[in-house]
Protein backbone atom coordinates (compact mmCIF):
# COMPACT_ATOMS: atom_id res chain seq x y z
CA UNK A 1 0.00 0.00 0.00
CA UNK A 2 1.63 3.41 -0.55
CA UNK A 3 2.52 5.99 2.15
CA UNK A 4 1.94 8.98 0.09
CA UNK A 5 -1.03 9.73 1.63
CA UNK A 6 0.67 10.25 4.45
CA UNK A 7 2.17 13.74 3.04
CA UNK A 8 -1.89 15.04 2.90
CA UNK A 9 -2.04 15.67 6.41
CA UNK A 10 1.31 17.81 6.41
CA UNK A 11 1.33 21.29 8.18
CA UNK A 12 3.79 24.64 8.53
CA UNK A 13 4.92 23.66 12.46
CA UNK A 14 8.27 25.67 13.22
CA UNK A 15 10.61 22.93 15.19
CA UNK A 16 13.19 24.59 17.25
CA UNK A 17 16.48 23.79 18.71
CA UNK A 18 16.12 19.79 16.97
CA UNK A 19 20.66 19.84 16.52
CA UNK A 20 23.60 21.48 17.17
CA UNK A 21 26.44 22.79 15.26
CA UNK A 22 29.40 20.25 14.52
CA UNK A 23 31.85 19.27 11.71
CA UNK A 24 32.30 16.97 9.07
CA UNK A 25 29.67 15.00 6.48
CA UNK A 26 26.98 15.84 8.56
CA UNK A 27 28.55 18.65 10.14
CA UNK A 28 25.28 18.71 13.09
CA UNK A 29 24.25 17.47 16.12
CA UNK A 30 21.12 15.88 17.70
CA UNK A 31 20.13 17.78 21.35
CA UNK A 32 16.86 18.02 21.76
CA UNK A 33 14.13 17.29 19.00
CA UNK A 34 11.25 19.34 19.54
CA UNK A 35 8.20 19.33 16.91
CA UNK A 36 4.91 18.56 17.10
CA UNK A 37 2.24 16.74 14.63
CA UNK A 38 2.47 17.63 11.13
CA UNK A 39 1.22 14.68 9.38
CA UNK A 40 -0.44 10.96 10.44
CA UNK A 41 1.07 8.78 13.02
CA UNK A 42 4.06 6.48 11.80
CA UNK A 43 2.97 3.21 11.57
CA UNK A 44 4.51 0.20 13.81
CA UNK A 45 6.14 -2.43 12.57
CA UNK A 46 3.88 -5.83 12.75
CA UNK A 47 4.44 -8.27 15.66
CA UNK A 48 6.75 -10.80 14.93
CA UNK A 49 8.11 -8.67 11.98
CA UNK A 50 11.50 -7.24 12.87
CA UNK A 51 14.73 -8.64 11.22
CA UNK A 52 12.44 -10.85 8.80
CA UNK A 53 13.90 -10.42 5.23
CA UNK A 54 11.27 -9.19 2.40
CA UNK A 55 12.40 -9.77 -1.38
CA UNK A 56 13.64 -6.40 -1.72
CA UNK A 57 17.03 -6.27 -1.89
CA UNK A 58 16.61 -8.60 1.05
CA UNK A 59 16.39 -5.47 3.49
CA UNK A 60 14.72 -5.81 7.20
CA UNK A 61 11.16 -5.48 6.84
CA UNK A 62 11.83 -3.67 10.38
CA UNK A 63 15.48 -2.90 12.52
CA UNK A 64 15.06 -2.01 15.93
CA UNK A 65 11.16 -1.94 15.72
CA UNK A 66 11.52 0.73 12.96
CA UNK A 67 9.67 -0.32 10.21
CA UNK A 68 11.08 0.20 6.50
CA UNK A 69 8.74 1.33 4.44
CA UNK A 70 8.44 -0.84 1.04
CA UNK A 71 6.29 1.18 -1.53
CA UNK A 72 7.16 1.24 -4.89
CA UNK A 73 8.60 4.39 -4.64
CA UNK A 74 10.99 3.04 -1.98
CA UNK A 75 11.72 0.08 -3.67
CA UNK A 76 13.12 2.11 -6.56
CA UNK A 77 14.98 4.39 -4.32
CA UNK A 78 16.70 1.42 -2.65
CA UNK A 79 17.82 -0.02 -5.92
CA UNK A 80 19.21 3.22 -7.77
CA UNK A 81 21.25 3.69 -4.32
CA UNK A 82 22.33 0.70 -3.83
CA UNK A 83 23.51 0.74 -7.87
CA UNK A 84 25.52 3.86 -7.29
CA UNK A 85 27.12 3.52 -3.69
CA UNK A 86 29.38 1.36 -2.10
CA UNK A 87 28.34 -1.21 0.73
CA UNK A 88 30.01 1.60 3.23
CA UNK A 89 28.16 3.94 1.99
CA UNK A 90 24.02 2.41 1.79
CA UNK A 91 24.68 1.45 4.68
CA UNK A 92 25.38 4.78 6.50
CA UNK A 93 22.55 6.04 4.49
CA UNK A 94 19.68 3.09 5.96
CA UNK A 95 21.42 3.75 9.44
CA UNK A 96 20.86 7.67 8.85
CA UNK A 97 17.01 6.85 8.26
CA UNK A 98 16.74 4.45 11.25
CA UNK A 99 18.79 6.64 14.09
CA UNK A 100 16.30 9.36 13.14
CA UNK A 101 13.25 7.25 13.30
CA UNK A 102 14.18 5.79 16.04
CA UNK A 103 14.27 9.57 17.93
CA UNK A 104 11.40 10.87 16.39
CA UNK A 105 9.39 8.23 17.74
CA UNK A 106 10.76 7.94 21.09
CA UNK A 107 9.61 11.78 21.20
CA UNK A 108 5.90 11.04 19.75
CA UNK A 109 7.18 12.89 16.67
CA UNK A 110 4.99 12.43 13.39
CA UNK A 111 6.23 12.14 10.24
CA UNK A 112 5.88 10.73 6.56
CA UNK A 113 7.43 7.48 6.26
CA UNK A 114 8.07 7.26 2.89
CA UNK A 115 9.42 10.52 2.53
CA UNK A 116 12.19 10.38 5.50
CA UNK A 117 13.04 6.86 4.41
CA UNK A 118 13.72 8.44 0.64
CA UNK A 119 15.46 11.71 1.69
CA UNK A 120 17.99 9.45 4.29
CA UNK A 121 18.62 6.79 1.00
CA UNK A 122 18.98 9.38 -1.50
CA UNK A 123 21.25 12.28 1.01
CA UNK A 124 24.61 11.67 0.06
CA UNK A 125 24.61 11.17 -3.68
CA UNK A 126 26.49 14.23 -3.99
CA UNK A 127 29.76 12.33 -2.35
CA UNK A 128 29.79 10.46 -5.39
CA UNK A 129 31.82 11.32 -8.33
CA UNK A 130 28.93 10.64 -11.04
CA UNK A 131 26.92 13.74 -9.58
CA UNK A 132 29.44 15.43 -7.86
CA UNK A 133 29.31 19.48 -10.14
CA UNK A 134 32.57 21.52 -9.98
CA UNK A 135 32.30 24.46 -7.91
CA UNK A 136 28.84 23.14 -6.45
CA UNK A 137 28.44 22.07 -2.77
CA UNK A 138 27.81 18.23 -2.48
CA UNK A 139 24.90 18.74 -0.89
CA UNK A 140 23.39 20.40 -3.41
CA UNK A 141 25.13 18.24 -6.38
CA UNK A 142 23.18 15.58 -4.26
CA UNK A 143 19.76 17.24 -4.05
CA UNK A 144 19.97 18.07 -7.42
CA UNK A 145 20.64 14.38 -8.23
CA UNK A 146 17.97 13.39 -6.29
CA UNK A 147 15.06 15.36 -7.66
CA UNK A 148 16.11 13.93 -11.78
CA UNK A 149 15.68 10.66 -10.06
CA UNK A 150 12.64 10.98 -8.23
CA UNK A 151 11.39 13.17 -11.33
CA UNK A 152 11.89 10.40 -13.34
CA UNK A 153 9.91 7.96 -10.97
CA UNK A 154 7.18 10.78 -11.46
CA UNK A 155 7.20 11.73 -7.67
CA UNK A 156 5.07 14.98 -7.13
CA UNK A 157 7.15 18.03 -7.05
CA UNK A 158 5.67 19.08 -3.52
CA UNK A 159 7.16 15.74 -2.17
CA UNK A 160 10.09 16.42 -4.37
CA UNK A 161 11.28 19.71 -2.83
CA UNK A 162 11.04 18.10 0.65
CA UNK A 163 13.48 15.60 -0.30
CA UNK A 164 15.51 18.19 -2.39
CA UNK A 165 15.74 20.29 1.09
CA UNK A 166 16.12 17.47 3.14
CA UNK A 167 19.62 16.81 1.25
CA UNK A 168 20.42 20.30 0.34
CA UNK A 169 19.78 21.26 4.39
CA UNK A 170 21.30 18.31 6.27
CA UNK A 171 24.66 19.98 7.09
CA UNK A 172 23.40 23.45 7.81
CA UNK A 173 21.58 22.50 11.18
CA UNK A 174 20.11 25.27 12.44
CA UNK A 175 18.38 25.63 9.16
CA UNK A 176 16.65 21.96 8.86
CA UNK A 177 15.98 22.06 12.57
CA UNK A 178 13.25 24.95 11.46
CA UNK A 179 11.77 22.58 8.86
CA UNK A 180 9.31 19.80 8.92
CA UNK A 181 10.44 16.71 10.45
CA UNK A 182 11.53 14.59 7.23
CA UNK A 183 13.93 17.13 6.65
CA UNK A 184 15.42 17.80 9.96
CA UNK A 185 15.44 13.63 10.74
CA UNK A 186 18.27 13.41 7.86
CA UNK A 187 20.46 15.87 9.51
CA UNK A 188 19.23 14.44 13.21
CA UNK A 189 20.51 10.40 11.93
CA UNK A 190 23.23 11.58 9.78
CA UNK A 191 25.02 13.05 12.77
CA UNK A 192 24.76 10.35 15.00
CA UNK A 193 26.36 8.24 12.73
CA UNK A 194 28.98 10.94 11.59
CA UNK A 195 29.63 12.42 14.98
CA UNK A 196 27.90 10.43 17.50
CA UNK A 197 25.84 13.48 18.35
CA UNK A 198 22.74 12.24 19.69
CA UNK A 199 24.32 8.73 20.11
CA UNK A 200 23.41 8.10 24.14
CA UNK A 201 20.08 8.36 23.11
CA UNK A 202 19.52 5.28 21.23
CA UNK A 203 18.71 2.79 23.39
CA UNK A 204 21.51 -0.34 23.64
CA UNK A 205 19.16 -3.13 21.94
CA UNK A 206 18.15 -0.59 19.36
CA UNK A 207 21.88 0.27 18.53
CA UNK A 208 23.10 -3.22 18.62
CA UNK A 209 19.75 -3.94 15.91
CA UNK A 210 21.14 -1.29 13.98
CA UNK A 211 24.63 -2.04 13.40
CA UNK A 212 23.92 -5.25 13.22
CA UNK A 213 21.75 -4.96 9.80
CA UNK A 214 23.32 -2.20 8.80
CA UNK A 215 27.37 -2.66 9.69
CA UNK A 216 29.62 0.42 9.58
CA UNK A 217 32.48 -1.04 7.64
CA UNK A 218 35.30 1.16 8.35
CA UNK A 219 33.07 4.24 7.88
CA UNK A 220 35.37 6.67 9.50
CA UNK A 221 38.59 5.78 6.97
CA UNK A 222 35.90 5.34 4.09
CA UNK A 223 34.42 9.16 5.02
CA UNK A 224 38.03 10.40 5.50
CA UNK A 225 39.18 9.27 2.02
CA UNK A 226 36.30 10.80 0.61
CA UNK A 227 36.55 14.25 1.51
CA UNK A 228 39.71 14.46 0.78
CA UNK A 229 39.19 13.25 -2.92
CA UNK A 230 36.36 16.01 -3.62
CA UNK A 231 39.16 18.11 -1.88
CA UNK A 232 41.29 17.19 -4.81
CA UNK A 233 39.04 16.99 -7.36
CA UNK A 234 36.28 19.93 -6.67
CA UNK A 235 38.68 22.27 -4.12
CA UNK A 236 36.16 25.47 -5.15
CA UNK A 237 33.29 23.31 -4.18
CA UNK A 238 34.85 23.16 -0.33
CA UNK A 239 34.92 26.87 0.19
CA UNK A 240 34.06 28.17 3.08
CA UNK A 241 32.34 24.12 3.41
CA UNK A 242 33.28 22.11 6.48
CA UNK A 243 35.67 19.98 4.49
CA UNK A 244 38.17 22.64 4.04
CA UNK A 245 39.58 21.70 7.06
CA UNK A 246 40.35 18.01 6.40
CA UNK A 247 42.02 19.22 2.85
CA UNK A 248 44.31 21.81 4.87
CA UNK A 249 45.32 19.32 7.29
CA UNK A 250 46.31 16.77 5.24
CA UNK A 251 46.71 18.30 1.47
CA UNK A 252 50.02 20.35 1.24
CA UNK A 253 49.09 21.98 -1.98
CA UNK A 254 45.59 22.62 -0.71
CA UNK A 255 45.06 26.57 -1.84
CA UNK A 256 41.14 26.76 -1.39
CA UNK A 257 41.25 30.19 0.54
CA UNK A 258 39.62 30.79 4.61
CA UNK A 259 36.88 33.03 5.00
CA UNK A 260 39.27 35.69 6.23
CA UNK A 261 41.54 35.39 2.39
CA UNK A 262 38.28 36.15 0.74
CA UNK A 263 37.30 39.05 3.36
CA UNK A 264 40.77 40.56 3.17
CA UNK A 265 41.12 39.98 -1.10
CA UNK A 266 37.82 42.09 -1.52
CA UNK A 267 39.10 45.05 -3.76
CA UNK A 268 37.71 47.93 -1.01
CA UNK A 269 39.95 50.34 -0.02
CA UNK A 270 39.63 50.73 3.59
Amino acid sequence: MSEKSEHDAASDVTRRSVLRSSTGIAAVGAASLLATAISTPPAVAAQGDSGSLSRDHALPASVAGIRIPHTELTRETVRFARSASSVTLFNHVMRTYLYSAVLFERRGIRYDRELAFVAAVLHDLGLLETYQVPGERFEVGGADAAQRFLRKQGVPEDRVAVVWDAIALHTSSSIASRKRPEIAMVSVGSAVDFAGQGLQKIPADALEDILTAFPRENFKQNAVNTMLSICRMNPMSVVMHPFAEVGRRHLADFAVPTVEDMLFATPFEE
